[in-house]
Parts: structure tokens; sequence; C-alpha cells
């Protein structure tokens, strides 16, 4: 197949600095203002992550240079190709590897990557349920697969996911139900408890709850839990876990410190393991993304996303940084 790839100017969001102070806009590009990859997207979908709204606004210092399009993660057309993987006309998408963060990511209508970044669309997905999962519900996969390991099965008893409402959360909540899991899901809003509620939790807590200092062990509630928080609700979640189960780490939304004891690994065989989804192997990836296009229903992916054009970003990103965002938001660079 012929590349399609050519010259034309095309749309992205481009956020620029000048001293201390972080603009935003939207700006037509040229292929040649692209940094380089082996191979040429045309972006069809991205999406919204707590990182991308940090590169929006300024904030974390998550961006290496400036001017910089954010976005990390995306799915589309392969346009042009170097790479001996990928043929103009084949579906990907990309999570990961520093996109959005040194590298130019998915806000635009055109994406230069690396293909080793890039994943073959799984079959039974299109790109915008690729991107309702996107680096969030990869994560949330990870996690799952991450208890599976431990020994944590569905009759093992209740597994607890916190941040549920938010993205890892609310995927999370769903594959797990799906799989036959009873699920505890953390809130800190009550207006999201029909929504979590939708997605298979069958039983509620408040963040203020699982957010007051433990002791070194309380009573045994969890077989496993999924925590994108980190800080005190990781050591109070440690600290409720039953004996011989497992906590799955992959954020810090609360808090990156953790104090707690070494009570619940020694005296419970508590396990705690770290996740994170912006390295794993190929073929770690490819296994994860076949086991969430089997295992997500049709119907969760309109429960759990809505899609903002280019110039919705810069709202939304401070929307998601103020924790008011629930479940996924997609972002049309085509709109």
């Amino acid at each position: 197949m012929k590349s399609t790839a050519g010259n034309e100017r095309f749309k992205a969001l481009l956020v620029e600095r000048e001293d201390e102070h972080t603009s935003v806009h939207i700006r037509h590009l040229t292929e040649q203002q692209l940094p380089e990859g082996d191979v040429l997207v045309g972006v069809s979908h991205s999406s919204l992550n707590y990182k991308d709204g940090l590169a929006v606004t300024g904030r974390g210092k998550i961006v290496a240079r400036y001017p910089h399009v954010p976005g990390v993660d995306f799915a589309g057309t392969v346009l042009d190709s170097a790479s001996d993987r990928f043929t103009p006309g084949e579906e990907v998408l990309l999570t990961g590897w520093g996109v959005g963060e040194r590298h130019w990511g998915g806000f635009s209508q055109r994406a230069r990557v690396k293909s080793d970044w890039l994943v073959p669309m799984p079959a039974g997905l299109d790109s915008k349920q690729a991107m309702t999962i996107g680096s969030a519900g990869l994560t949330a996969m990870l996690c799952v697969m991450t208890l599976e390991d431990a020994g944590i099965k569905p009759g093992s008893g209740p597994v607890v996911v916190t941040g549920a409402a938010g993205g890892v959360g609310s995927v999370a909540v769903m594959l797990l139900s799906e799989l036959g899991y009873e699920v505890a899901a953390v809130t800190g809003r009550a207006s999201t408890h029909g929504f979590l509620r939708e997605l298979g939790a069958t039983q509620l807590l408040s963040r203020e709850e699982m957010s007051l200092p433990p002791r070194p062990l309380e009573s045994q509630r969890w077989a496993g839990a999924i925590d994108v928080v980190g800080g005190v609700m990781l050591a109070r979640v440690l600290a409720e876990t039953k004996y011989g189960g497992a906590v799955a780490a992959t954020g810090l939304a609360g808090d990156a410190t953790l104090t707690t004891s070494v009570m619940p690994f020694i005296l419970r065989n508590v396990s705690l393991r770290g996740v994170e989804s912006v390295t794993p192997p190929r073929s770690l990836r490819e296994v994860a993304w076949s086991r969430l296009s089997a295992t997500l229903p049709q119907t969760g992916y309109r429960r759990i996303s809505r899609i903002i054009s280019l110039e919705e970003v810069e709202a939304a990103s401070r929307s998601i940084l103020a924790g008011e965002i629930r479940g996924r938001v997609l972002v049309d660079p085509n709109l």
C-alpha cells in the first residue's frame, strides 16, 4: 500500500513557555516540524490523563522541552513507515514511553514516533474504544494481572479500589466486576456513587474514612487492592488487607510518601506490588490489550467516556487536576 503522508498542514495543541509563563495555543504545523521517528500516524483519538493535565497547565515540570504537544496516548492509522513492523493503512495505538512528556504526543492530527512504541490495534477494538481504555485502562489491566499473579481469585474475598471514579480506578472497578470479583470502591465524591455501582462496585467507601491514619494492623477486610492514591490511604489499605493478600500500587494522586509498619508484611504475609505502564515489554502490553478487548463490555465504553476537541483540552486539564472528572475523557483532534 502506498504511503498517504504528505506535507499538508495539520492542527495540534502546542504548549509554549516564555520565562515562567506557560500558554496553550491551537497551531497549524507541517510534518517537517514533528520530532524524529520511523512511523507517521494520523491520529484519530487521544485521551486526557493526569499527566496531560500537568503538561497543559505547566505544572509538575513534566515537559522536557518547549514548545510541546502533550497527549500521553493516541490511536490512529499509519500514514508512512520506515519500519518493517508497520505498513500504511494499519491501525495502531500507543501508550507510555515518555510520549506527551519528553516526546510530542497525541493532541495533534499527526504524530511521528518510534515503531517500538506502537502496538497493532487489538482485534475487536477501534480507535475510540482503545482510547477510552488508554493508558489508564492499560494500567488497570496490569494491576488486575498483578493481583492474579499473586493468587487473588474472585473467591478470595473483596478487592478495594482507591480513587475509583478516576481513569484507572473506574476501569479497574469494571474489569474486576466483569471477572467476578466483589469490588469495594473508594471515592471522595458522593455524586459518583451511582456511576460506580453501574460499573460493578457493591460497596462504597468514603475518602475520609480511608484517609484516617491506621494502626499498624486493622481488622482484615480486603483480599486485594488496587491503589492509585498512595500516602495514608495506602497505609490503611495495607493495614486492612487479609492474610496472604496483595496490594497493587500504581499512583500517588494523594501523596508519594508511605509511612507504615512491617507488621502487615511479616504477620499477615501481605505483599505490596508496584505496577507501571510506561515501559512494559511489548509481549506484556499485547497480552494486556488482548485481555482488555476480551473483558470490557461494550456498554462500558459509553458509561465511562466523553469526547472533547483540542479547543476544550485546556479547561478539561484544569478540571482533571482538581479531581472534577469522572471516568475517561477522549480527545478528538479532528473535531
